[in-house]
């Protein structure tokens, strides 16, 4: 039997396959509109050059979440799929993947399928990828595993830090002058997922130090004993690392994967802004 787990591409994790060829890892592309630009996000896109595009355009931009069509094609590829999406309360993604599914199980009845709402975006999704794929290593079955994942979603956490802001000032979000200060004075924005999968400002804080310092004690107040925690950064490399260490020199058993975000979660991000969760 093979697997095919399959995220948008708010998740960070590039398409692979497992070496024994029985688990495929794969992706689904939002489109990314900048000015009179689309950038696909799929492995070929270039996200600097997306950045770069974004912070020359002077008009908001806006995305579009992968089709029904995109989703089937790729629910066709194995015996049994595992969907995971952003959250169903920031994007159509979602219900796209429900019609495709459909669309598949009218097609073979017998083919397994299984949709998950990840209410989060990004590191999160990652983290529940690398759980599933541990999970059919350990030979559970479909339902099994559909039970735990959908577990392990209500159990993980996401915290995103922001230096720029260009994007809630163009969105008309956050008045031009209040941004522009704001990222003159250094003052980035933090905030949280909720259970029901909105996000939220929730804090200041001034410079990458302090920044840092936040997010690490806004974990200890969820609770976090240590575990497993993905860090997205958004050309800023170095500040996830900072944060990697903060995390080891008080949680030593914890496992970090750092990955760079692509085209949505930078379009989200913007440059210099992380994404974690655990």
């Amino acid at each position: 039997m093979n697997w095919n787990i399959i995220t948008d591409s708010s998740c960070d994790l590039l398409p692979s396959t497992s070496p024994d060829g029985r688990i495929r890892l794969t992706s689904v592309p939002f489109t990314i509109r900048i000015g009179e630009r689309d950038f696909v996000d799929d492995e070929h896109l270039d996200t600097l050059e997306m950045l770069s595009a974004m912070e020359q355009e002077r008009s908001a931009g806006h995305t579009s979440c992968p089709t029904p069509d995109a989703w089937l094609a790729q629910f066709e590829q194995a015996d049994c799929a595992i969907a995971i999406t952003i959250s169903s309360q920031l994007s159509g993604s979602m219900n796209s993947a429900l019609a495709a599914r459909d669309m598949a199980l009218e097609k073979d009845p017998d083919k397994k399928i299984l949709i998950l709402d990840s209410l989060s975006t990004g590191p999160e999704v990652l983290l529940c990828v690398k759980e599933i794929e541990r999970l059919i290593r350990h030979g559970l079955s479909f339902d099994d595993i559909a039970a735990h994942a959908r577990d392990f979603l209500q159990k993980t956490k996401i915290l995103f830090a922001l230096s720029s802001f260009d994007n809630l000032i163009k969105n008309g979000r956050i008045h031009r002058l209040t941004g522009m200060l704001a990222k003159a004075l250094g003052i980035w924005g933090i905030g949280s997922g909720s259970d029901e999968g909105k996000i939220a400002f929730e804090s200041k804080a001034r410079g990458a130090k302090k920044v840092v310092q936040t997010l690490v004690s806004t974990m200890k107040e969820h609770g976090f004993i240590g575990g497993n925690v993905a860090i997205s950064h958004c050309d800023n490399l170095a500040l996830a690392q900072t944060l990697k260490n903060s995390i080891l020199d008080i949680w030593e058993n914890t496992s970090i994967e750092i990955l760079p975000t692509r085209g949505l979660c930078s379009y989200y991000a913007e440059r210099g802004g992380l994404i974690v969760s655990y």
